[in-house]
């Protein structure tokens, strides 16, 4: 491997010969996007070690975390259908502005895309999709301002996770797209990571359990 791929190479939190489990860094896209610019993603580099690699589901380019491909197009399509009928369990980690006042509860808010201001979404309760966001606070930093929650998505709505704490009142720390500019300049990146993946394996039937601690 050549110093370039070296220094790009992904971090792997899962191989097999059916399925592999990526950890993306902050800032790098899922998938290819427009243009030569748009070519580095994490499935490109997936497909530098694994050629068969097929990208399952996406993070927004600001979140890390782990993300799932499929080595072959049957797992590929059984595992897209698992997401699309929410049998896959995923958990975030995020720190956000403010003390949520509840220890846990439920964002339950329908989106919709913002046309004027895309890529944002926002809350629309006349046309919006439902959208559910289960929460859990893990700490509050009252010097700083900042609680540490952990997210659970129950539907997979574009930025949600941001849109739902954002209606909440409690934007993540360093949300270029939803956060007030001095919330957005309290962190160089989004404070968002895909921390916990769960899934049933597609051949062998086995629950699948993986956690990447948040890098923050």
């Amino acid at each position: 491997m050549s110093a370039v791929n070296a220094v790009n190479a992904p971090q792997l939190a899962h191989v097999d010969d059916h399925c592999i489990v990526a950890i993306k860094p902050s800032g790098l896209l899922s998938v290819p996007g427009r243009g030569p610019q748009g070519a580095d993603c994490l499935w490109s580099r997936v497909q530098a070690c694994y050629a068969d690699a097929l990208a399952v589901h996406r993070l927004d380019m600001s979140t890390s975390g782990l993300m799932l491909f499929a080595r072959h197009p049957v797992v590929h399509r059984d595992l897209s259908r698992a997401f699309a009928q929410r049998e896959v369990l995923k958990r975030y980690v995020a720190v956000v502005h403010g003390q949520l006042a509840d220890d846990a509860g439920e964002i339950d808010l329908p989106l919709a895309a913002d046309w004027p201001h895309r890529p944002r979404q926002h809350v629309d309760r006349v046309h919006g999709k439902p959208s559910l966001t289960r929460y859990r606070v893990l700490g509050r930093d009252t010097a700083h301002d900042t609680t540490r929650v952990e997210l659970e998505p129950f539907t997979g709505r574009a930025h949600q996770l941001r849109v739902h704490l954002l209606a909440l009142g409690h934007p993540i720390l360093g949300d270029a797209l939803y956060a007030p500019p001095v919330v957005h300049a309290r962190s160089p990146r989004l404070m968002l990571h895909a921390s916990a993946l769960r899934f049933t394996h597609p051949v062998c039937g086995q629950t699948v359990r993986l956690e990447s601690p948040a890098p923050f």
